[in-house]
């Protein structure tokens, strides 16, 4: 797509946290797999200081969800929201400073912590604490200025664990953690541009070496619209690698929704007036377990027309997802775990004489569409009257929204965008005073820009640029620069952690978990010879997988060193059992063996040697 023409535009948040302990306690700020004891609780919107109610709190209300916590070894009164907050952490207020100067941006003169009401459960408090720390700040991208508005403090919110019906578990481990939000103008034009800004800021955070690292410990949160359209909130991207494909399905669903709003204009479409009839009678013989299970549930079928909508629920021709996720989507708050709409049917069970039943019961011509919720009657009504408000929504074109990101690059609605009315200032951590002396102390201290160190690893370690930029990209430049001093291989350790980690990260294994000491200990045994460098994925996997250490992951893979004669010794072997093949491909034959030497000697032994020897014995039977 023409992204330019498209007039998208988009805003990045990141939000990183901290390696400074806990904002306001001194607890750990380490994940724990085993918790203690547990307490629940209701939470409920709360007005701002205007007297206002922020609407993305009155929608989580209307969940009716209560929330279970989990407290572990190391949680406190604080993080239960039994006793007030201590002071604000001096070191995660440094941190965020050194961050403003590495931006460019201005200082607050007083840091002043605000409540951010928020009921999904994420805070044992019903809000979350957060402080604007600096303005104003810019980063270049490609010759590109992007402007960089605002700075904040916050504290992360405890971990969902699970949710069963209306109960949603969360563990306290995380709640509390400072966070890093930085924001941008919504000046990013293309998908492109936003992911090398997210990398810049992300380099330029870990540069202060006072961030967390591995799964979960950085979030973006990307606001995208086009011209026509309107802000929506991609909310929570942990994978880097697809904040592109974010941009580009929501700027193709957007493009979507202002098709089916051209569409009902053309036709004249109105507000929908709610008409909802139950249709139970008509599917006691139904072969739909979903109306089926429903009605022996004593619950109800009922079901609303929706005049002009025929054909804008379903996809498109080419796959493009319309109206009907949205408003099934919409109904889910309500409690129900979906809908069926005209365009699907029949399908699903439900036979083509049932479908008519439906079209004449509610009166259905031809350019009218209908949705149909089998649940408890209060759940079905309330979704019922969700799904038809989204409907009326898609008249006036595309609504703000805030949507959570799914694995496969799509998302799905999770509520309104929240407004103003959630803020609201908190009197429990004391206003913190920017002192001068200690913004001098910072900025003569800063950390080495990432396209330094890319120059200075080129210069001084003897790697490429792409390489030493990659490292500086993924983040393991501070590991890499400490192993290639110490084992003076630099090229091997590169191809660590720019080749093997990503293999592991495709295998869904978490190589950020391995730690300084376990690299010491794979680069001592590869020096040593224990292994070759083709055994390490493998080794690193066990470590992982199983918690072992490098010797008994050796151990349990059977990995042991092979002296050269053994390596003869199999050539030879492999050689002779396949010298009609040699002779037929020639030296050609050389990788298809090299394949089945390698897999015999299992990481053992260095494929250089292996070919070497391998090469020798292929051409002394050609000769």
């Amino acid at each position: 797509m023409d992204y330019r023409s498209l007039g998208l535009k988009v805003g990045i948040e990141i939000h990183q946290q901290l390696s400074t302990g806990k904002l306001f306690c001194e607890c750990q700020s380490e994940l724990s797999d085993e918790h203690h004891k547990e307490f629940v609780r209701h939470l409920r919107p709360t007005q701002s200081e205007m007297g206002e109610v922020d609407r993305a709190a009155l929608e989580e209300s209307e969940r009716k969800l209560h929330f279970r916590y989990q407290t572990v070894r190391h949680s406190c009164l604080v993080e239960a929201d039994e006793e007030p907050p201590h002071d604000a952490n001096k070191r995660a207020i440094e941190a965020s400073l050194e961050m403003s100067c590495l931006l460019n941006m201005t200082p607050v003169d007083e840091v002043h912590f605000m409540r951010k009401i928020v009921i999904d459960g994420s805070n044992t408090g019903g809000f979350q604490r957060t402080a604007l720390v600096s303005t104003s700040g810019v980063i270049d991208i490609s010759g590109k200025k992007v402007g960089v508005s605002t700075l904040c403090l916050e504290e992360d919110a405890a971990r969902k664990m699970a949710e069963h019906g209306s109960e949603v578990v969360y563990r306290l481990d995380r709640l509390g953690i400072p966070l890093i939000e930085i924001a941008t103008e919504p000046v990013i034009s293309t998908p492109e541009e936003a992911r090398l800004v997210a990398e810049r800021l992300g380099s330029l955070l870990r540069a202060t070496r006072k961030v967390r690292r591995g799964i979960g410990t950085i979030r973006e949160d990307i606001n995208i619209s086009i011209s026509g359209g309107a802000r929506v909130e991609v909310k929570g991207a942990q994978d880097l690698r697809l904040l592109q494909t974010y941009i580009e399905e929501e700027a193709k669903r957007q493009l979507a929704l202002l098709d089916v709003k051209k569409t009902l204009r053309e036709r004249g479409a109105k507000a929908v007036v709610p008409e909802v009839k139950d249709l139970s009678g008509f599917f006691r013989e139904t072969k739909c377990k979903v109306l089926k299970g429903a009605l022996e549930a004593d619950g109800r079928v009922l079901a609303v027309k929706l005049p002009m909508f025929a054909g804008l629920l379903g996809p498109t021709e080419s796959g493009v997802k319309r109206l009907g996720p949205e408003v099934a989507a919409h109904a889910r708050v309500a409690g129900v775990k979906g809908l069926f709409h005209s365009d699907e049917l029949p399908g699903y069970g439900i036979a083509l004489a049932e479908v008519e039943d439906i079209r004449s019961a509610l009166e259905v011509a031809p350019e009218d569409a209908f949705v149909l919720v089998a649940e408890e009657e209060g759940k079905a009504r309330a979704a019922i009257a969700r799904a038809l408000d989204r409907a009326n929504a898609a008249i006036e074109g595309v609504p703000e929204e805030t949507r959570d990101p799914l694995p496969d690059g799509q998302t799905v609605y999770s509520r309104p965008l929240p407004g103003k009315e959630r803020m609201y200032p908190e009197t429990d951590v004391k206003p913190i005073l920017i002192d001068d002396a200690l913004l001098e102390s910072i900025k003569l201290n800063l950390p080495e820009m990432p396209e330094h160190k890319v120059s200075r690893f080129v210069k001084d370690l003897g790697i490429s640029k792409e390489q030493a930029e990659s490292l500086v990209k993924v983040g393991y430049e501070d590991e890499f620069e400490f192993l290639a001093a110490e084992f003076g291989n630099a090229q091997v350790v590169a191809r660590v952690y720019l080749n093997v980690f990503p293999e592991l990260e495709k295998a869904g294994q978490d190589p950020s978990r391995l730690g300084l000491e376990v690299m010491r200990d794979i680069l001592t045994g590869l020096k040593a010879g224990s292994f070759a460098k083709e055994a390490i994925p493998s080794i690193l996997a066990s470590i992982i997988e199983n918690g072992h250490s490098v010797a008994r992951a050796m151990e349990s893979l059977g990995v042991e060193s092979v002296d050269i004669e053994s390596v003869r010794q199999v050539c030879d072997r492999v050689v002779r059992e396949r010298e009609k093949f040699i002779r037929e491909r020639g030296e050609a034959s050389l990788g298809p063996l090299m394949g089945i030497v390698m897999k015999e000697l299992r990481g053992r032994v260095d494929g250089k040697i292996i070919s070497e020897v391998l090469r020798e014995k292929i051409r002394q039977l050609l000769s």
